[in-house]
């Protein structure tokens, strides 16, 4: 059997290169220090960008903004209806479900590069390795990654199917301004999306609903009207 490769010890999210004497020791770092670096990956996932604008003003909405948004919906929709889920569980998977995209970046579901499509899938397993030797304490958010990724409990497919429908809500309220600017149809919208939000049957009523507001509304929501 081949010789095990040791991982590189890493020191709140920085992995320590060997035989550098500048660098402290993991255990050197104090409480602080940890919370420090750990508070600027979350700058770095703030500073990813999604291809939706915000509403009334002319800047994307970033990652952080967008996990926000996710967590108090989701909050708000199984208050309400009294879904049974695990609201806590739920909320976990609303913060984190894109917390890959810290390393991956964003991928715009229409895109014409075909290459950054196609490996959306490597980048962010990749990307969800990377947290793992950076951050090993936070054994549960690995965890709960690799389970969003699954969709095996009704809750991730939850999270899984409201982010399909959230961008949707933000444009529509918009005035249809990015489906506009990208030439997006509502043919496009409605192929694209159906499949993934019919994982949740607590979603899926919410989208119908919304498909024919937008139906109402398509020659003023988009360029092209398809329906």
């Amino acid at each position: 059997m081949g010789e095990l490769v040791p991982r590189p010890k890493v020191c709140g999210g920085k992995p320590r290169v060997a035989g550098d004497s500048r660098q402290p020791e993991c255990n050197d770092m104090s409480k602080i220090d940890k919370i420090i670096d750990f508070s600027k990956l979350l700058h770095k996932f703030r500073s990813v960008e999604r291809a939706v604008l915000v509403n009334d003003q002319e800047r994307q909405e970033n990652d952080v903004e967008h996990s926000y948004y996710m967590a108090m919906l989701a909050w708000y929709l199984i208050s309400s209806n009294k879904f049974d889920l695990d609201i806590n569980l739920v909320l976990k998977y609303a913060l984190i479900h894109d917390f890959v995209e810290v390393h991956a970046g964003d991928t715009y579901i229409y895109s014409e590069d075909k290459n950054h499509l196609e490996s959306k899938h490597s980048r962010e397993k990749e990307a969800a390795h990377l947290l793992e030797q950076e951050w090993p304490e936070f054994e549960d958010m690995h965890e709960l990654i690799k389970r969003y990724e699954e969709r095996k409990d009704k809750e991730s497919r939850f999270i899984y199917a409201l982010d399909k429908i959230q961008p949707v809500i933000n444009i529509y309220t918009d005035g249809g301004r990015e489906w506009k600017r990208r030439n997006v149809t509502l043919r496009m919208l409605i192929d694209h999306k159906k499949g993934k939000i019919n994982l949740s049957p607590e979603v899926e009523p919410y989208f119908n609903e919304l498909v024919e507001l937008m139906r109402a509304k398509e020659s003023t929501l988009f360029n092209l009207v398809t329906s």
